[in-house]
C-alpha cells in the first residue's frame, strides 16, 4: 500500500518570488517541487524569459520549464497602490527571494534592514552576480560573465583553442542551488531561534565553490591548471574514447580497476607497461594511454564494449545526446521526465525532481504555467483587497 504524502515536505510555506530569468526561478522551482507555494511577483512587462525561445503556441518553453506551478501577479513596486498589495503579500509570506542589482530593493523601501523590523521571521534571500558586498557588488552579470571571471572557462575545452563556455548555464544553476540550500538552512535555524535572516548568494562565489580540483591544484603547485578536454586532471583512464560507431565514456579510479579493464578487453599487457603501471604514470602519459586504448576500441561498436566492461563492473556508458539521455530506461524509471498539464503547451515535458523522498510522492505531472498576472484576482480576494 502506498502511504506516501502527495504534498511535498515544504507544504504550508509561502515564497514571494521577485526573481526573473534563471538563477532565482531555478531556486523557486526546486522549492515548488518540494511543496512550497510560489507567488511570482512580476514587473509590468513580465519576466524577461517569457520572450525567450523556443516557443510552443506562442508560449516560451524556456519560461515554462522554470515557472510551472507558480502563481503570477504583476506589480509595479514604485506604484503606491501596488505597494499596498505587495505589503499584504509580505504579511503572509515565509520567504522572500529576489535577484535585483544590490541596492535596488533598498531604494524601493523593501531592503532587508527595513523588512526585518516589520517581519522578524521573514527569510530574505538575495541572489546576484557578485553579492551584496565587495568592490564588484554593483556590477551587472550573466552566466557567461561569471563562468569567465570565475575561472571555469579557463579549465574547459582544449588547450590552445578558443575559450569554451560550459554547455549549460552552470553559473545561474549553481547560484540557484546554493540559494535553495541557504533557504533550507535558514528554515532550520528559524525553528531553533524563532527568527528569520538574510541570505546573500553571489553567482561568482558559487563558481569558485565548484572549482574543487582546479583550486586545489593551483594552491598545491602555484600554477593555474590548463583546460583538460574531456579527461580528469588527476585520474586516468577517465574520459571519452572513440569506438566503431561513436564514443564511450569510461573511468577507472584505481590500479585494480585498471587491471580488470585491461584483462576484460584482452589487453592485459597494457597494465604491465611501465608508462601505465600506476595512476600517476597514467596521468603523466594520458595521451599515449588514450591512443593505445582507442586502437582497440575503434574496432568494435559501443554496445560491445559496454557489455564487455560492465561484466567486470567497470564504470562505462555511451556518450549520449539529449534525445538519447531523456529517453534512456534509467531516466524514465526514475521519473526524471514529467509532463506539464497545460493545453497551451501540448503537455510539454520538463526535467523532474531528482530529490526522491521516502515519505513523499514523486509526482509525474506539474500544474500549468502561469500567464502574466493570471492570479491577481484570486490573490486580491485572498488578501481581502479590491482594485
Amino acid at each position: 500500500m502506498n502511504n506516501k504524502n502527495k504534498a511535498g515536505p515544504l507544504k504550508g510555506l509561502t515564497v514571494l518570488d521577485l526573481t526573473r530569468v534563471l538563477a532565482g526561478p531555478y531556486a523557486t522551482m526546486i522549492l515548488s517541487d518540494l511543496g512550497a507555494r510560489i507567488i511570482k511577483v512580476e514587473p509590468p512587462n513580465g519576466d524577461d524569459s517569457r520572450e525567450f525561445s523556443p516557443f510552443i503556441n506562442k508560449q516560451s518553453a524556456y519560461f515554462a520549464s522554470l515557472n510551472r506551478e507558480k502563481e503570477s501577479i504583476k506589480l509595479d513596486l514604485k506604484d503606491n497602490k501596488d505597494k499596498i498589495i505587495f505589503d499584504a503579500l509580505l504579511k503572509k509570506s515565509d520567504i522572500l527571494i529576489e535577484n535585483y542589482k544590490p541596492g535596488t530593493m533598498d531604494k524601493l523601501g523593501y531592503g532587508y534592514d527595513i523588512l526585518s523590523k516589520k517581519f522578524p521571521n521573514l527569510i530574505y534571500a538575495s541572489c546576484s552576480g557578485f553579492g551584496q558586498t565587495g568592490p564588484w557588488s554593483s556590477k551587472p552579470a550573466y552566466d557567461m560573465i561569471v563562468q569567465g571571471m570565475g575561472g571555469l572557462m579557463s579549465v574547459t575545452g582544449h588547450e590552445g583553442q578558443e575559450p569554451i563556455r560550459v554547455g549549460t548555464s552552470i553559473g545561474d544553476i549553481t547560484a540557484g542551488l546554493f540559494t535553495t540550500i541557504g533557504i533550507l538552512a535558514a528554515l532550520i535555524d528559524k525553528n531553533n531561534i524563532n527568527k528569520g535572516q538574510s541570505i546573500d548568494i553571489s553567482m561568482l562565489d558559487c563558481q569558485i565553490a565548484i572549482l574543487e580540483n582546479a583550486i586545489a591544484r593551483y594552491f598545491a603547485t602555484g600554477k593555474s591548471p590548463p583546460p583538460g578536454g574531456a579527461r580528469h586532471p588527476a585520474i586516468a583512464p577517465f574520459e571519452c574514447y572513440r569506438c566503431e560507431n561513436g564514443y564511450i565514456v569510461m573511468a577507472c579510479g584505481n590500479n585494480t580497476m585498471f587491471e580488470r579493464m585491461c584483462k576484460a578487453i584482452n589487453y592485459f599487457e597494457l597494465s604491465l607497461d611501465e608508462r601505465f603501471i600506476t595512476n600517476l604514470k597514467r596521468v603523466e602519459n594520458v595521451i599515449a594511454l588514450k591512443q593505445e586504448l582507442e586502437k582497440l576500441f575503434i574496432t568494435k561498436p559501443i554496445n560491445y564494449w559496454i557489455e564487455t566492461l560492465e561484466k567486470e563492473n567497470i564504470p562505462i556508458g555511451p556518450l549520449n545526446n539529449i534525445e538519447q539521455a531523456v529517453n534512456s530506461e534509467q531516466i524514465i524509471a526514475r521519473n526524471m521526465i514529467v509532463n506539464i498539464e497545460d493545453n497551451k503547451l501540448n503537455n510539454f515535458s520538463v526535467a523532474g525532481n531528482p530529490i526522491k523522498m521516502s515519505l513523499h510522492e514523486d509526482r509525474k505531472f506539474r500544474k500549468k504555467v502561469p500567464q502574466l498576472d493570471e492570479h491577481r484576482e484570486k490573490l486580491l480576494k485572498e488578501l481581502s483587497l479590491e482594485e
